[in-house]
């Protein structure tokens, strides 16, 4: 029996990635300085997974931004607005151009957008989307791949595993963006490449090469499934002496289980963690000689593995397969687990006894393997922490599972319909055409995060630390009154992430030091852990929303995060349903919502920025996560009156396939992403004929380029002709924490800019 992994996470216990990335952007690092960092990071993961006792380690799976970019750079897959920064950059031509995909271009006199960014299926990783045209060229671009795995070999000899995303999950994973193709027929022209890369691959002693393809999951037309068995076949013929693993992940085969099990391939992997379910149809149908990997380790949260649970899906594949036939593994890549538990020492120990992060999950893969091996005392010692999470009084509480269950349909109903709260709305606000906001926060400098840090560590008392954000939250304030914005927000000053700030004030949560997860390029964030059942002791923002709405005369946003994002972008509980879960979470963020409505604010934006993520991959199961999910945010806003003005945010999410579900949320106002894709999203609002206002974002706050005023109106013009403009509000893409100061301020006076600029234009019938 073998062992495998599928990926491991590349920031760094220490994010030291992220600090990396952002010192070269910065130009404070030369590229050397930045693969050294890599190549420590690289040669530390290898040596980690090789320690633990794991058979087939990936390589390849280490990335400075994205994998999809790399593969896109692999393949030569470059549009050609980037054509002049090949020509014109004269070092790190390469590098330089691989940041600008993922980030934009705005210097040498140069102005090139960034690649559209999207949710790498239902996680909060997010992949630059592949571009592809007609007359798509493919070739081998970049040596990255093979460079890696000569170092790889270096360290872990030939347990080196290169990772590919698949040929028809690349394709199917990008966009087409001329008309008149389809991007699943350039399949015949992508094969022979990588037929090249696995027999450059080969030639250098690879003996195992492990291609993801996510979207043999999903549900898949006649052609896609055709797509899969002309690659796999193809590729078949043209290569030998290398074994290749095709990896599934984050949903069962279903309906693509004869077509992936008949691949010619030397190994299957199917993830048992969300799907177990599938195990008894792939073993009913798996041909002779078919190796299966197992996944039966989670590699997207941070509990411990049942051992007796996953011991009874290995026995039953070995039983029909025998040892040598089975490869145990975690269920995907664990770039989604945080890095290291041992660095946790301030978690409660019984619940650290609970808890298993990336490192621990490869002991875990290891430790299954010694078990079915004769090793019965580590599945004693597992039974005892399983047994310990059971039944701890600290997981359960009764009081809240008796409000969930006594929640109405009343509970999550406004009292009027939209056009009778419109009108309240614009009576009380007295708003311009073509309003302007921002999503909540303004970029958290060096010196807010000191001054946080220092109080963490007591080196500031609570009355200096709260004086010191009243008087950034002053600024910002009076900033956007001077800049000219309609409806203000007080920057967030005071919040460290927009999940993690809530969950520090909820019950039933608990917080981690360094259980860091890469969310898109050097972006990590840390998610809460929710372990037990939830509640809201008091307030979370009323004091910070008051305060800056007494600052100004102009209306304040109270913020929140909605109760599937938090849901999302936690570690949440397995042992039980997701939908009561977030129940519990709703109920607390209405208790907020109305505690904020007491006192005078009078716009609330809910932030739902991951109800698009969440939804179920397979169309069959998602009426029923959209009935939970968009009811559980009309619980949030049904306490509050019909004068409250309720917003939402969502980003980089396609919307087309549940935008009714998006109106039955009946927020007043709803703001999205549009700007990388040109407005392109906001076609499916303008086929429902969406009821409510809308803020397409005119400004990409993941790029530090400064878009024009013209830009802008450009975008303005195109979302006037798809939908009422008397209903469109003018916003970023998303909240600007991340962003500078210069780049801020330059970007949201052009917005302001083209905000009137589109009122003198544009009229509220539509373009003049």
């Amino acid at each position: 029996m073998q062992t495998q992994n599928l990926g491991y996470p590349r920031i760094g216990a220490q994010r030291q990635l992220k600090k990396a990335c952002e010192q070269y952007w910065a130009g404070k690092i030369d590229l050397d300085e930045l693969n050294q960092v890599a190549r420590k990071l690289k040669e530390e993961n290898w040596q980690t997974q090789l320690a633990a006792g794991i058979d087939l380690i990936p390589c390849n799976d280490f990335s400075f931004y994205d994998q999809t970019l790399d593969m896109s750079l692999l393949l030569g897959v470059i549009p050609q607005r980037y054509a002049k920064v090949l020509a014109e950059v004269k070092t790190n031509k390469e590098t330089d151009l691989y940041f600008a995909m993922a980030r934009g271009y705005q210097k040498d006199g140069l102005d090139i957008t960034a690649m559209e960014m999207t949710k790498w299926l239902d996680t909060n990783y997010h992949y630059l989307v592949p571009e592809f045209t007609a007359k798509q060229e493919f070739k081998i671009f970049s040596e990255k791949v093979f460079a890696d795995y000569n170092v790889a070999k270096q360290n872990v000899g030939l347990k080196a595993k290169p990772v590919l995303l698949g040929p028809v999950s690349y394709l199917l994973l990008g966009k087409e963006k001329e008309q008149g193709f389809e991007r699943i027929d350039l399949i015949k022209n992508l094969v022979p490449v990588y037929v090249d890369i696995i027999n450059r691959l080969r030639q250098q002693g690879a003996e195992w090469i492990q291609l993801d393809e996510p979207c043999l999951a999903l549900d898949l037309s006649k052609k896609d499934k055709e797509a899969f068995e002309y690659a796999y076949r193809a590729i078949a013929n043209r290569i030998s002496g290398v074994k290749l693993l095709v990896a599934t992940y984050f949903e069962a085969l279903l309906d693509n289980t004869t077509l992936a099990v008949n691949l010619p391939i030397a190994a299957l992997h199917i993830d048992l963690v969300r799907a177990p379910e599938q195990l008894d149809e792939v073993l009913a149908l798996i041909p002779a000689q078919l190796q299966l990997s197992l996944g039966v380790v989670d590699g997207r949260n941070v509990w411990k593995n049942d051992y007796e649970k996953s011991l009874a899906l290995i026995n039953k594949a070995v039983a029909k397969l025998g040892t040598e036939r089975v490869i145990i593994a975690p269920s995907c890549s664990l770039l989604h687990s945080p890095i290291d538990l041992e660095f946790e020492t301030e978690i409660d120990p019984e619940i650290k006894n609970w808890m298993a992060f990336a490192k621990q999950k490869l002991t875990e893969v290891s430790e299954l393997k010694q078990i079915v091996e004769g090793n019965d005392a580590l599945l004693q010692a597992n039974k005892i922490a399983i047994e310990s999470r059971r039944s701890s009084q600290k997981v359960h509480k009764q009081v809240v599972k008796d409000r969930v269950a006594a929640i109405t349909e009343a509970d999550a109903t406004r009292t009027s319909a939209f056009p009778v709260r419109q009108q309240l709305h614009r009576e009380r606000f007295n708003l311009p055409s073509f309003p302007t906001t921002t999503i909540g926060s303004f970029p958290q400098t060096d010196d807010i995060r000191q001054l946080r840090s220092k109080f963490k560590k007591g080196d500031l008392t609570l009355e200096q630390y709260e004086q010191a954000i009243e008087q950034a939250t002053i600024d910002v304030i009076r900033w956007q009154e001077e800049l000219g914005i309609d409806v203000l927000v007080h920057g967030e000053f005071e919040r460290n992430d927009m999940v993690e700030y809530f969950g520090e004030q909820l019950d039933g949560f608990l917080f981690t030091k360094n259980g860091w997860v890469q969310s898109y390029g050097s972006r990590c964030v840390k998610p809460p852990v929710i372990y037990g059942d939830i509640t809201r002791p008091k307030d979370m923002t009323v004091r910070w929303s008051k305060f800056a709405a007494a600052q100004t005369d102009k209306p304040m946003k109270g913020m929140l995060t909605g109760p599937v994002t938090i849901l999302q972008w936690s570690f949440v509980r397995d042992d039980q349903s997701r939908d009561i879960t977030t129940k519990q979470i709703a109920l607390a963020i209405r208790d907020e919502v109305v505690a904020l409505e007491s006192a005078g604010i009078g716009i609330v934006q809910i932030d739902e920025a991951a109800i698009r993520e969440g939804l179920p991959l397979r169309k069959a199961k998602r009426s029923h996560y959209l009935d939970w999910a968009v009811g559980a945010f009309r619980i949030t806003a049904g306490g509050v009156q019909d004068k409250t003005q309720i917003h939402t945010h969502m980003c980089y999410s396609e919307f087309n396939d549940i935008i009714e579900q998006i109106a039955g949320m009946d927020a007043d106002v709803i703001t999205i992403e549009t700007s990388r894709s040109q407005m392109e999203l906001l076609h499916a609002f303008a086929h429902f004929e969406y009821p409510n206002e809308i803020g397409p974002g005119v400004y990409d706050i993941h790029s530090p380029r400064v878009p024009g005023t013209e830009e802008m109106v450009t975008l303005l013009t195109k979302a006037a002709a798809l939908l009422p403009a008397q209903n469109l509000w003018v916003n970023p893409d998303c909240g600007l924490k991340t962003r500078k100061w210069p780049e801020t301020k330059a970007a949201l006076e052009n917005m302001v800019a083209a905000a009137k600029e589109a009122r003198e234009k544009i009229s509220v019938e539509g373009v003049i």
